[in-house]
């Protein structure tokens, strides 16, 4: 099987949740610029996009939160001369298409109505900076619950005053889909996904956290073990740390500054008992306050 060229790929992603499910084609939005372009507008664009997100949060060994939801629209910009317009509708329907684009066009001092002609579609070239994947779709639901277990018990299992781990895991799947005044189509599918971990230990009745993470453009398979494990050992460092830590001292403090506006920091001295002696700076511009 030969595999489809990136960009005809994202293109072709975005007409099948964009564009299809509501009746639309590239015609219907060359049909819309048209629209708008007929009252002398110098420039005109849609951007359709859709985003799907989903998120889970465990907290005492318990899946205590679960969310999804689905945006979804598309927004009409019209330009002329040095005024813009905007008009949005969150419903994909021909109709409220082109009651967008008659709103947006109002903008022209014209106001008649003229032919103009849309140049035909020429889809615009794009790099492939991260895969067209659904991350919600890379695991199933049993599988996401078992990930922030696992992340659960790696935490208590690295130092005994772990007394608490909470850890949350979100995706989201977002599509775009831009048509301009001259033809150009464009589109970009965007996976985003990101797992992190916080900790409280508890040492003599003291108790601090430690959180850590990270994500990327990845399906949800890049939080391997070892990158599970990596966040967890962070997560518990920085907890440990903060229990061993002291607060810092107060009271006065030497600085010592160059001269010049504002002024440059040469050196930051902290003495809790014995004062350090004065320093004086010599130069010939103003020393600054």
């Amino acid at each position: 099987m030969i595999a489809r060229e990136p960009t005809l790929a994202r293109l072709a992603t975005a007409q099948s949740l964009l564009l299809e499910p509501f009746g639309l084609s590239p015609s219907h939005l060359q049909r819309a610029l048209g629209e708008i372009m007929s009252h002398g507008v110098d420039d005109a664009d849609l951007y359709f996009q859709t985003t799907r997100s989903e998120g889970w949060s465990l907290e005492e060994g318990i899946v205590k939160t679960g969310s999804f939801s689905i945006d979804q629209g598309v927004g009409v910009r019209a330009v002329s001369g040095e005024k813009t317009a905007f008009a949005y509708s969150d419903d994909l329907s021909w109709e409220s298409l082109l009651d967008a684009a008659h709103t947006v066009r109002s903008i022209s001092a014209q106001g008649q109505g003229r032919k103009a002609r849309v140049p035909s579609t020429k889809v615009a070239k794009s790099r492939s900076l991260y895969p067209g994947i659904d991350p919600i779709a890379t695991l199933d639901s049993t599988a996401k619950v078992a990930l922030l277990e696992r992340v659960e018990r790696l935490a208590k299992a690295k130092d005994p005053r772990v007394k608490q781990v909470m850890a949350g895991l979100a995706s989201e799947y977002d599509v775009v889909l831009i048509a301009r005044a001259d033809g150009t189509l464009a589109a970009d599918v965007r996976p985003l996904i990101r797992l992190s971990v916080t900790v409280i230990a508890e040492q003599s009745g003291r108790r601090e956290s430690g959180s850590s993470g990270g994500g990327g453009r990845y399906g949800l398979a890049y939080f391997d073990d070892d990158m599970v494990q990596s966040y967890v050992d962070e997560a518990v460092s920085y907890a440990l740390i903060n229990l061993e830590a002291r607060p810092a001292p107060a009271g006065e403090m030497v600085v010592v500054l160059g001269s010049g506006w504002p002024g440059i920091l040469l050196r930051t001295v902290f003495r809790a008992v014995e004062p350090l002696p004065k320093v004086h700076v010599s130069s010939s511009h103003q020393p600054a306050h």
